[in-house]
């Protein structure tokens, strides 16, 4: 297999994109907007150990992001009911749906609706993509069982630290953000990228790289920005005035007074250039000396 990041997509059927703990706001722009490149072209899925916070949900995709480490099997639980209640469970199929039939103890009630808890488990995967994160402590689900003998690529702007017996595909490079790798891997390996994506990617490079201010922007950042805003690639929003800090921006008050200041300017230098008739007369010094 080619040492590239198409070859490797190519190559798998199934792939589970992988965002660290506590992600960052770049982390999860580039995570979503692999996950949106290969969806409907692979079985793709993305998952993180912690919820979303509020500011992600300005990404497209967002929603998507699953907690659960498994999308293989579904497995049902009834929670707090014994085991030992339950006579038997029967299963039937009509119309081409499956029907499951709790059938408890006699004089024992069945279980209620609310102690049906719904999961998955096992990893359908080929390949594991993991963004961001400096160590193995980012991402705990490595240790599962399931994703040991998996491949894995990892997409960072440094190294992943991990422990003996693990090993992965790093594409790390210095860039502004992961989300620039990103965006060059997706046009390295020729995948579409429509205006949601190009949108998650700018708004990933922009936080990421600080607002172009970080030490990693280059020009290749600003010819990817344009790039995706030709691709319909939108910008976040400038904040409100209300959440500047005080005195950022001139209210009509201090623009007046700056203003006012500027006009008597003029007045203060035109008493500096006509000074009073006597200032310009001729000075005679006497001394008051005896001698």
């Amino acid at each position: 297999m080619e040492n590239n990041f198409r070859s490797y997509l190519d190559s798998a059927r199934s792939i589970l994109i992988v965002l660290p703990k506590k992600p960052y706001f770049d982390q999860v722009a580039a995570g979503l907007s692999l996950y949106l490149t290969l969806l409907g072209k692979k079985e793709v899925d993305i998952v993180c150990p912690n919820p979303m916070l509020v500011e992600f949900n300005r990404l497209v995709g967002v929603d998507k992001v699953r907690s659960e480490l498994g999308n293989k099997n579904l497995v049902i639980r009834i929670a707090n009911y014994k085991a030992s209640d339950i006579e038997r469970v029967s299963s039937e199929v009509k119309n081409e749906e499956l029907y499951l039939t709790v059938i408890p103890q006699p004089g024992v009630n069945p279980p209620l609706e609310d102690q049906v808890v719904v999961s998955h488990s096992g990893v359908s995967a080929d390949l594991i993509v993991l963004i961001g994160g400096a160590d193995q402590t980012h991402f705990p689900m490595l240790t599962s069982e399931d994703l040991v003998n998996l491949p894995k690529i990892h997409i960072g702007l440094r190294p992943l630290s991990l422990t003996q017996g693990l090993s992965v595909i790093s594409f790390v490079k210095p860039a502004s953000s992961v989300s620039e790798i990103v965006a060059d891997l997706i046009k390295e390996a020729e995948l579409e990228v429509d205006s949601d994506i190009a949108s998650n990617l700018i708004a990933g490079i922009e936080m990421g790289s600080n607002h172009y201010m970080s030490g990693g922007v280059s020009a290749n950042t600003f010819q990817l920005i344009a790039d995706l805003m030709r691709l319909g690639g939108k910008r976040l929003p400038q904040l409100p005035k209300k959440d500047y800090p005080q005195g950022s921006i001139p209210t009509p008050q201090s623009f007046q007074q700056t203003v006012a200041a500027i006009e008597e300017k003029p007045q203060e230098q035109a008493l500096e250039e006509n000074p009073p008739e006597d200032w310009l007369a001729p000075k005679i010094f006497k001394s008051t000396s005896n001698s």
